[in-house]
């Protein structure tokens, strides 16, 4: 696991899409696997600019989204199609049909979630795969508990997720949040080729340290990233602050990318 440490999200930002723009330059039908959330918006911005500047085409490549709740119509502004539509799929060249979304209104979400990883596989795997962290360390909807071999399958949605969310519907009520999703599992994500994990701000500091210097474990499902062969962590100074060996961290992993420790 290589950890960059940034002093700020936006310089780590433009570092993690430096990563994944120059792998689609180099296979332009790389596999993504993309993440939601306000953790990759600056990313897929920066992203977004290298295709305006020509400097990239995503025209061939394909991806698959991490997770999306259950019961929301693609069309719904917090559904993770929508997102994703808004965020990254209308500002690069990306065609929408190579683009993948689970579908929260599946007559059997069982059977959809079987389907999802067998096109993954069909594809010849995610070449990167792009995540967020969970404050308690969780990756995808990966709750705390969650086996570190687990699949695409249905998950339950922790209260204090569920709490989480709510700001982000019509009225804040927790009663309009859906308490399900589906999720690819901590196993589904580890086989991706490589890694990309953001990390920004003073509450994501215990996620990280756990993550990175505690031990394997179901109770933070990112710690699972510590066994992958090539998983990259772009946090900022306030992610990292409590990582024991953070200078050497960031002096190793500048000395890899070719920049000033």
């Amino acid at each position: 696991m290589e950890i960059v440490i940034c002093k700020t999200k936006e310089e780590a930002s433009r570092l993690a899409a430096d990563m994944i723009n120059a792998a689609v330059k180099k296979n332009p039908k790389t596999v993504l696997g993309l993440a939601t959330g306000s953790t990759p918006v600056l990313m897929y911005n920066e992203m977004a600019k290298a295709v305006k500047a020509k400097k990239v085409s995503y025209k061939q490549v394909k991806s698959w989204n991490l997770d999306e709740y259950e019961g929301l119509a693609p069309t719904h502004n917090q559904s993770y199609r929508y997102f994703m539509n808004e965020n990254l799929f209308k500002k690069i060249d990306i065609q929408l049909k190579n683009t993948h979304v689970l579908n929260g209104l599946a007559k059997d979400l069982d059977k959809e979630c079987a389907a999802y990883e067998a096109q993954i596989k069909k594809a010849g795997g995610i070449d990167i795969q792009v995540l967020g962290i969970g404050s308690d360390g969780h990756i995808a909807f990966n709750e705390p508990g969650t086996s570190l071999t687990s699949r695409t399958s249905v998950v339950y949605l922790t209260p204090s997720t569920i709490k989480d969310n709510a700001r982000l519907f019509f009225n804040g009520k927790l009663d309009e949040v859906p308490t399900r999703a589906l999720s690819m599992g901590v196993g589904t994500i580890c086989e991706a080729k490589k890694i990309v994990l953001l990390a920004f701000g003073e509450n994501k500091q215990d996620a990280v340290k756990g993550m990175v210097e505690g031990g394997v474990t179901q109770f933070c499902t990112a710690s699972a990233l510590q066994m992958h062969p090539d998983a990259w962590v772009f946090c900022d100074e306030a992610a990292a602050k409590k990582l024991k060996l953070r200078k050497y961290y960031a002096w190793r992993s500048a000395t890899k990318l070719g920049l000033k420790a």
